[in-house]
């Protein structure tokens, strides 16, 4: 007969470890701040301007509350000291801003993208974070699937925001939150009702379900159809931003991979000279191959009339290049200074379709220097934070973590996105900039530090120093 000995050699056996309940609560709060952030306009369709301000209010003041409940270890002086001297710039606009209503209202939405993207770095780990970011990601991939089947079975016709169905046709089919596209060969939408919204955010899930894949996690085969879903969405939305985009990751990506297998001092230069070879001769490629590249992709060499919106900003910005004419991100419709001053299908323009030019207009020279500097500093560490192998002592073989490629890769999605596009200064390409920026600066190494291992110890985890 078995006897258990009073000096057993092991730990008796226990139940499996679970996370704590407030904590599961949490990160499910985690998960809709991203989920906000990600599907964007979808709100502002769904339930109008005002009310989706007000609940993109509400959620940020709830996160600062659970921020001072949970209190997680935070260094105050690692703060992204170079991203909230933007903001602070941003806000000091107010003192000369040409449109001060419209300064005050948006700095609130810069404000609140800013502290959601600390909280949420702050109470999560790296790979919490990864996981929060793929739930999310499977709701905006999942609803707009939905949403694109149920128009097209349902409706049988476009639709217009507020669930509005059309009684005659629109004028132009840019007004439409779905074009009843997605049993033909035209573009969809998804949830944001906007193509070139829905085609980066597609590409983002593909990235990090990809990374998932490559952390071991469980339920494999549903992280491929996850994939195979985001593919679709990325290929049906023909966003040609977003293809540039995508090659850009890829050679990113390349690159890292490549350094990572540098043994020696200096071996790394020569990747690094191929990588700048690639990334110009790509780019002046792309300038004197325009004409055909977007010819083929159903394109103007124009880029679908965004010179013409860059001229008539830049013509607004030399009036005042120095502080610019006052923050506004995005144009508010409703402003004088901004209502039918450039039209494009019919339609106010509320963005300058470019960020670097964008800001010029709002915070002028110094604004730009500033943006410049937010993106140098994160691109410099998310860089490193991918390439260098995990070390903080002696021990010089650690292998390396995939989630380390998430920050480097988004910086290529939001730069390329940012020459076409103004949303990386708003919605979630300003979120993820901050929220990784910060992350990096409070946890460089995955799994360990206080801030990792606080929340390891509240899901009742043993700590591990040299994981």
């Amino acid at each position: 007969m078995a006897v258990h000995s009073k000096h057993p050699a092991s730990a008796p056996p226990a139940p499996p470890v679970r996370e704590k309940t407030g904590h599961l609560l949490l990160r499910g709060w985690c998960i809709f701040v991203l989920f906000q952030a990600l599907s964007g306009v979808a709100w502002v369709h769904a339930l109008g301007g005002v009310v989706a301000a007000a609940v993109g209010f509400a959620s940020a003041v709830v996160s600062v509350v659970l921020w001072l409940i949970v209190r997680p270890p935070f260094q105050w002086r690692r703060l992204p000291w170079i991203l909230l001297g933007y903001v602070a710039w941003a806000t000091a606009s107010l003192l000369w801003s040409a449109w001060s209503d419209v300064t005050a209202v948006t700095l609130l939405l810069l404000y609140v993208s800013t502290v959601q993207a600390l909280f949420v770095g702050a109470v999560l780990t790296w790979r919490e974070l990864v996981r929060a970011v793929a739930s999310a990601l499977k709701w905006v991939v999942a609803l707009s699937l939905l949403f694109e089947l149920a128009v097209s079975v349902l409706v049988r016709g476009p639709l217009l925001p507020g669930f509005v169905i059309p009684a005659e046709p629109a004028d132009d089919p840019i007004v439409y939150w779905s074009r009843d596209n997605l049993f033909d060969d035209g573009r969809i939408q998804g949830i944001m009702g906007n193509a070139n919204l829905l085609a980066p955010v597609a590409l983002l899930a593909v990235i990090v379900f990809a990374i998932r894949l490559a952390s071991g996690a469980p339920r494999r085969v549903p992280l491929w159809l996850w994939i195979a879903a985001s593919v679709f969405l990325f290929v049906r939305a023909s966003s040609a931003t977003a293809y540039v985009a995508a090659a850009a990751v890829i050679v990113v990506l390349v690159t890292v991979l490549l350094m990572r297998t540098a043994q020696r001092p200096g071996a790394r230069t020569k990747y690094y000279i191929a990588y700048a070879v690639v990334g110009f001769g790509g780019l002046l490629a792309l300038w004197l191959l325009r004409d055909a590249l977007f010819t083929a992709l159903g394109r103007s060499s124009d880029l679908t009339g965004r010179e013409r919106i860059w001229q008539a900003v830049l013509e607004r910005t030399a009036e005042r290049p120095v502080t610019g004419w006052g923050f506004a991100t995005p144009w508010a419709p409703w402003d004088p200074a901004f209502d039918r001053w450039i039209i494009d299908h019919g339609q106010t323009v509320l963005q300058a379709h470019n960020m670097w030019v964008d800001v010029s207009m709002q915070l002028g020279i110094v604004g730009v220097v500033l943006l410049a500097l937010v993106y140098a500093a994160f691109l410099w560490r998310s860089w490193f934070f991918a390439i260098d192998r995990p070390r903080w002592d002696l021990r010089a073989d650690r292998p390396y973590s995939p989630v380390t490629l998430l920050p480097t890769l988004i910086g290529a999605i939001v730069l390329v996105q940012g020459l076409a596009e103004s949303t990386p200064l708003l919605l979630w390409g300003w979120l993820f900039v901050a929220m990784l920026g910060a992350k990096i600066k409070q946890s460089p190494h995955v799994g360990v530090g206080p801030a990792e291992q606080s929340a390891a110890i509240e899901r009742g985890e043993p700590t591990k120093q040299d994981a």
